[in-house]
C-alpha cells in the first residue's frame, strides 16, 4: 500500500487519521520532492560544525583540554562526537515538520535561532495544539552542561535520549519511533545525508537521535561583547563602567555600596550569586537548583522547586524566563533575586541565618548595572549564522 503525502494533505487530513498513519511501522509514505517546502536547501560546500573546524576562543577550548578532570564540562560522549555530516543532517532534523504527527511542528518550532533557540511564549504549542506544561529551554551551550542532563527536572540523562522525547510526547510532536523511520526513508534526500553521516542511508532512531543531538551541540555561543572583553586588548572591546559594574555584582565581587555587606559574609549567609548557579565565563549550571519561586510544591509537583540553570548567553533575546515562563523582562527576573524569593524547605543557596530567604533588596542602579551587564551576553552572529538556520525556509 503506497500513500503519496504531503503538507496540504496533512492539513485536511483529521488528526486522528494522521496519528494512526505514524503509528503502523509497515505503512510505506512516498513524499513527493517537487514540493519546495519538502525539501531542504544545503549548501554545496557543507557548514563547519566539527571542533576542528571552530575558532573557539581560549576561555571555551579550556574546558575540553583536560578530559576527567574539574575544567572539562564538556558532555559530549566518546561514541558521539559532533561532525560536519552529522550536525547537517541533524540540523535537517531539527527543522523538518515530518518529525511531527501532523506535519506542523518541528524542534525548530519551540526553539527559535533568533530568540537564543528559545520559544517566546511562555508556554509552547504542540502538533494539535495542546500547551506543554513548562517552558522551552533554550539551547545555547547545551554541550558544557557538565552533568549532560536534560529537561528542567533533568529527568532524561543524556542530549542523546532527550532528543527522542518529544516527538514521542502526546502533547509536543505525537510520533512513534516507528512511524518516524517509516516517514523519513520515504524522503529521498535523507538516504544521502544518512549515508554522510553514518557511512550508509539506513534511518533508525539512534542515528536520528545521534544526528540532532550533534547539531544542538553544535550551538555554541562566543562572539558577545562579553568574549570579546575576555580577548581584550586584542580585541580592542571593553564593558562600560556600567557593564563591569553589572559583572561584579553576578560574580559576588566586592564594591562599595548597598549590597557590600552580603557579598563579605556571604560564606556565613549562605549567599548565592548569579554566578554560583551561573557558573564559569559561559554562566551555566551544574545541576539543580532552588531558586525560591514557590513555596506551594503543587505547583510543580515532583521536581521540590529544584529546576535545570541555563546558560545565559543570548538571554537578551528571549521573552519569557523561568521554568513556565511567568516572568517576560530581565529586570523581573532580578527583582525576583533582590526581593521576591520565597520561603522554602528546600531552600539551601537563597537562604540565610534562620532558614530566611536571602533578600540582598537591589537598588534600581544595582538592578540596572545587572541587566546591562547580562545585554553584553547577546551573539548577534550566533543569532542570525546561516549555518544554524532552518534549510526549509523559502
Amino acid at each position: 500500500m503506497v500513500l503519496r503525502y504531503t503538507r496540504r494533505m496533512a492539513r485536511r487530513v483529521p488528526l486522528i487519521l494522521t496519528a494512526a498513519i505514524a503509528a503502523v511501522p509497515w505503512l510505506v509514505l512516498s513524499l513527493p520532492t517537487d514540493d519546495p517546502a519538502d525539501v531542504p536547501t544545503l549548501p554545496d560546500v557543507p557548514y563547519k560544525y566539527a571542533d576542528s573546524d571552530v575558532d573557539l576562543p581560549p576561555h571555551f577550548r579550556a574546558f575540553s583540554a583536560n578530559p576527567g578532570s574539574y575544567d572539562n564540562i564538556d558532555n559530549t560522549p566518546r561514541n558521539n562526537p559532533t561532525t560536519n555530516a552529522g550536525a547537517t543532517l541533524g540540523r535537517v532534523l531539527f527543522y523538518d515538520k515530518r518529525l511531527s504527527a501532523s506535519d506542523t511542528v518541528a524542534c525548530g518550532s519551540c526553539h527559535l535561532q533568533k530568540h537564543g533557540f528559545s520559544d517566546p511564549r511562555p508556554l509552547s504549542v504542540g502538533f494539535d495544539g495542546k500547551e506543554t506544561k513548562r517552558h522551552s529551554l533554550p539551547l545555547v551551550n547545551v554541550r558544557y552542561y557538565e552533568n549532560g542532563r536534560m529537561f528542567w527536572d533533568e529527568r532524561a540523562p543524556t542530549l542523546e535520549k532527550q532528543v527522542l522525547m518529544p516527538i514521542q510526547s502526546a502533547i509536543e510532536m505525537g510520533m512513534t519511533l516507528d512511524g518516524l523511520v517509516a516517514k523519513l526513508s520515504s524522503a529521498e534526500f535523507y538516504g544521502p545525508l544518512f549515508k554522510d553521516a553514518f557511512g550508509t542511508e539506513k534511518v533508525t532512531s539512534d542515528r536520528i537521535a545521534r544526528a540532532i543531538a550533534q547539531f544542538v551541540r553544535s550551538l555554541v555561543s562566543y562572539e558577545s561583547k562579553f568574549d570579546r572583553a575576555l580577548a581584550a586588548p586584542s580585541t580592542g572591546d571593553v564593558l562600560t563602567e556600567q557593564e563591569q559594574r553589572g559583572h561584579k555584582l553576578f560574580t559576588g565581587t566586592p564594591r562599595p555600596g548597598s549590597l557590600e555587606r552580603f557579598i563579605r559574609t556571604g560564606p556565613e549567609l549562605g549567599l548565592a550569586t548569579c554566578a554560583n548557579c551561573h557558573i564559569t565565563e559561559i554562566q551555566t549550571g551544574d545541576g539543580l537548583r532552588n531558586n525560591g519561586l514557590d513555596p506551594d510544591l503543587s505547583l510543580d509537583p515532583g521536581t521540590n522547586g529544584f529546576f535545570k540553570a541555563p546558560s545565559l548567553r543570548n538571554v537578551a533575546v528571549r521573552t519569557a524566563f523561568m521554568h513556565d515562563g511567568r516572568f517576560s523582562t530581565l529586570r523581573e527576573v532580578v527583582e525576583h533575586y533582590s526581593t521576591g524569593i520565597k520561603a522554602h524547605p528546600r531552600l539551601i543557596l537563597l537562604r540565610g541565618r534562620g532558614g530566611r530567604p536571602l533578600r540582598p533588596d537591589l537598588s534600581d542602579e544595582d538592578i540596572e548595572a545587572l541587566v546591562a551587564f547580562m545585554l553584553t551576553l547577546t551573539d548577534e552572529k550566533f543569532l542570525t549564522d546561516p549555518k544554524f538556520s532552518n534549510p526549509f525556509a523559502k
